[in-house]
């Protein structure tokens, strides 16, 4: 069907077709005239501008310099505080496993009854590890050491004293539940 629509054209533009040849030296004029005009216009190859990509280059590296010097010469809060005094860093270690230990208890003891007293108690240990991190930034400020470290090891006391006073709230409470869970009879 296609081949006999190109027929039906080719039959249509019979005579029509463009069959005449150039003049004799029709190619030697137009490449005079092309000759003639390369005075005019000239072709440059391009050129490349270095010097945007080695500034983006430069800047990128005076960039990650400054970065890796701000990281790399921050001491932490930590370390700053055992360079005080190195007493604390062993303690802080000590009371620091202590807590998260009895964490870990209280949240596997969570249950429906417990919940609101566990989460209240979370809320609590956020509010003296902030108070903690304060005194912290006091040490390092030049504030009385003996004083804040006293008062340091009394924030971790408190943690433990508050975390064991809810463990044993829980253990009453399903001591409680389990004596009231024996006495009702069907």
């Amino acid at each position: 069907m296609e081949n006999e629509n190109l027929e039906k054209l080719f039959e249509r533009l019979q005579g029509s077709f463009d069959i005449e040849e150039p003049a004799p030296g029709h190619e030697s004029r137009f490449l005079e005239k092309m000759n003639a005009a390369q005075g005019v216009v000239q072709i440059r190859p391009k050129r490349r501008n270095w010097w945007k990509p080695l500034s983006i280059a430069a800047s990128i590296l005076v960039l990650c310099t400054i970065g890796l010097g701000l990281y790399n010469s921050g001491a932490t809060t930590e370390e700053k505080v055992a360079e005080i005094s190195p007493e604390v860093s062993k303690t802080e270690f000590y009371f620091a496993n202590l807590i998260e230990q009895q964490v870990r208890e209280l949240e596997s003891k969570s249950s429906p009854e417990t919940e609101k007293i566990i989460a209240d108690t979370m809320t609590q240990l956020k509010k003296l590890e902030t108070n903690y991190l304060q005194l912290e930034q006091d040490l390092l400020n030049g504030g009385n050491s003996k004083l804040i470290l006293s008062a340091m090891i009394t924030n971790f006391q408190t943690r433990i004293d508050l975390l064991q006073d809810v463990l044993n709230q829980i253990e009453t409470i399903q001591t409680l539940k389990d004596y009231n869970d024996e006495n009702i009879t069907i």
